[in-house]
């Protein structure tokens, strides 16, 4: 009968119920039709991801790993969810009666993990096609992708990676339809019509939002770039847009500090900035911590004592130095590279990765101080321009990404950073382990090493207590027999100024500047080694006796006491310092037989350099203190006593005439320990 209704064809004089019965048939064959075209286009489109993620993902080698990041995105992810879901999919055939109904329901159930896993590929998609059209300006790179993408999807045509790149945003927007076509095909009064038309809103849903998240990543996007802009970088940016926008804000956040507009609070945003703002700290110190502990352990490798010549044969020494070579050969530098890898390279990864986040938050003020004075005009005009609409949209996105990210920003931040420093203490862990390990041996062959803890600690502080008694016995015989104390020679042109601070305050006073001194504070002095000053006070206003108040003869401040020695002439020694220091109104260093100018040294004379000099060009010769100087000429070509021609070490130029002195015999002395 069923062959016979077939062949029969239809007359208007038909029943109503068999009408009914043949439309409803109709319904339920298009209803079949939609399901088999959701599950087939379902299987098919996982396939093509398998391909992209799979064949195509593995053999485009020649780009970088950061390239292929961005062009598949979280491809993995949406094989996972589309997996499941397809694999559920195929089990509501054995529901027959009820598949309708199962999909609808399984639409709703999937409905979070297809929003979360889409909006994250959909935002960078974007990015992924930007670096599509770089790769078509390089003709050879362009032909071996081509290549590779037709091999596995000959479908693909010219368009290539395009074509491959858009099939998940094709696929999301395409499901809304499917299920509208099954719901145009469903009884209104079945009870799977309902469940359909949520399903279908939900799927409406996912892609209104993933097109809000994509354009939040957009405007975030713009913002989140932290790049070091030059002065005249900077300077191009500015116009009278970009001055009357900031004149702008600059006026709302006065209103606002005057109290005489509020300021919008948004507490749950505020506690994810304190938030981010704690973990950026954190990451910061620790870095810098990391960077401190790397340069010691730098400068720790670069001291080898293992190898200096220690005069002391066989015996413990030996197995010290062996230990030591071994541990600084390999035990240290392989915890040095690990540490850079594992923990220093992480580490400036985190950071680089919150600076777009903690940028993003700044610019959010921005955009807050403009959404503020647009609302302000919304309640006292009633309408706003677009581009103040668009800055209030501006605002809105990014607040609604920042409040929907920190939260995940900030603890993922934190669990990474733990995951640093766990790693950190595993590496100290290690390395202690590896140091006893390679000790013991070492350890074993000590003459002590038989002593327990307590008796060997008793051995160490005897033989310290006893060690430290012999050297405080040699330094006092030591003391006994030390060479008198020797004058360190006046700055050019200074003994006005000693003859001055002598006259007024007396030898007593005067002290001579050991090693230069440059001054931090307001009220230090700056001077250079061997000046003379006169004390004042030996403590500054807070009773400290490290800083001393002193007169230079023009300028009165606080020095470092540790750099000040008693300025004394030892007896029997001004003919040396009359030869060393120039006369008083004189810069030569011999008598004038006559009041006729004569040259400051004679002729191919041999003297010592008083003070070091250094050349300023090819015609003068550089010098140290106390080396030996032959003068061939005391003065220059011009005549100029100041400048004397000498040699030095077979070099020949000028050196100024007042750095050159007689060598005073010396008194013979000497020291030797008391028998």
């Amino acid at each position: 009968m069923a062959e016979h209704g077939t062949d029969e064809p239809s007359s208007s004089t038909g029943s109503p119920d068999g009408e009914g019965r043949d439309s409803g048939d109709r319904l339920l064959l298009h209803q079949r039709l939609a399901v088999r075209e959701l599950i087939d286009t379902e299987a098919s489109y996982l396939h093509m991801l398998q391909l992209c993620a799979s064949d195509i993902r593995s053999r485009l080698q020649q780009l970088p790993q950061g390239d292929l990041d961005v062009l598949f995105s979280n491809i993995d992810d949406v094989i996972e969810v589309n997996s499941r879901f397809l694999h559920d999919l195929q089990e509501t055939a054995s529901r027959e009666d009820e598949q309708v109904h199962s999909i609808g329901n399984l639409f709703l159930e999937f409905q979070e993990e297809l929003e979360r896993v889409y909006k994250v590929y959909c935002a960078s998609y974007d990015q992924a096609l930007l670096l599509v059209e770089t790769y078509r300006k390089e003709p050879e790179l362009q032909r071996e992708i081509q290549g590779i993408i037709e091999a596995v999807v000959p479908q693909a045509g010219p368009s290539g990676l395009s074509f491959l790149l858009v099939i998940p945003l094709q696929r999301i927007t395409k499901y809304p339809l499917l299920l509208q076509k099954i719901l145009e095909n469903t009884d209104p009064d079945a009870s799977a019509y309902p469940v359909l038309q949520r399903a279908a809103s939900a799927l409406q849903d996912v892609n209104t939002n993933i097109n809000e998240y994509k354009r939040r990543k957009e405007v975030a996007s713009k913002y989140t770039k932290v790049g070091q802009l030059t002065l005249r970088e900077r300077l191009a940016r500015i116009n009278t847009h970009t001055l009357s926008k900031k004149t702008t804000r600059l006026s709302q956040l006065l209103k606002q500090e005057a109290g005489l507009v509020p300021r919008t609070e948004d507490k749950e945003f505020d506690y994810l900035e304190e938030r981010l703002h704690w973990v950026s700290l954190c990451v910061t110190e620790t870095k810098n911590n990391v960077a401190v502990y790397l340069a010691n352990l730098e400068a720790f490798l670069r001291f080898r004592p293992q190898e200096s010549e220690l005069d002391i044969p066989g015996g413990p020494v030996v197995q010290y130095c062996s230990l030591m070579g071994d541990l600084q050969l390999q035990a240290f530098p392989d915890f040095k590279q690990r540490l850079e890898g594992l923990v220093w390279q992480p580490l400036c990864s985190l950071a680089k990765a919150l600076s777009g986040p903690q940028n993003l938050v700044k610019k959010r003020l921005d955009k807050l101080l403009d959404f503020e004075r647009v609302e302000e005009k919304l309640l006292e005009v009633g309408s706003v321009t677009y581009e103040e609409q668009e800055a209030r949209h501006t605002y809105q996105a990014l607040n609604s990404l920042l409040v929907a990210e920190l939260p995940q920003l900030n603890q993922l931040a934190m669990r990474w950073l733990g995951q640093i420093l766990h790693t950190f203490v595993d590496l100290q862990r290690d390395l202690a382990k590896q140091v006893l390990q390679r000790a013991e041996g070492s350890l074993a062959q000590l003459p002590h090493h038989h002593l327990s803890e307590p008796a060997f600690r008793k051995l160490v502080e005897d033989v310290l207590g006893q060690t430290g008694h012999q050297l405080r016995s040699f330094q006092e015989n030591f003391e006994k027999v030390l060479p008198p104390p020797t004058i360190q020679p006046l700055l050019p042109g200074a003994e006005r100024q000693v003859q001055a601070l002598l006259s007024r305050y007396g030898p007593e006073k005067l002290y001579q500047v050991t090693s230069n001194i440059s001054g931090a504070g307001t009220l230090d002095l700056t001077l250079l080694r061997g000046q003379i000053v006169a004390l004042l006070q030996n403590k500054d206003t807070k009773g400290n006796s490290s800083r001393w108040l002193v007169d230079t003869g023009g300028h009165r401040g606080y020095v470092p006491a540790g750099k000040l020695e008693l300025y004394r002439v030892i007896p029997g020694q001004e003919e040396v310092k009359e030869q060393v220091q120039p006369p008083k109104d004189s810069h030569h260093l011999t008598p004038e037989p006559s009041p006729a100018p004569v040259p400051s040294v004679p002729t191919v004379t041999q003297v010592v350099a008083a003070y070091p000099f250094v050349a300023r060009s090819s015609h003068e010769v550089s010098l140290q203190a106390g080396q030996l100087v032959t003068v061939l000429e005391a003065q220059d070509k011009k005549g100029n006593p100041e400048w004397s021609l000498v040699e030095v070490n077979g070099q020949r130029g000028y050196v100024p005439s007042s750095f050159l002195a007689r060598a005073p015999s010396p008194a013979p002395w000497g020291w030797s320990l008391p028998s």
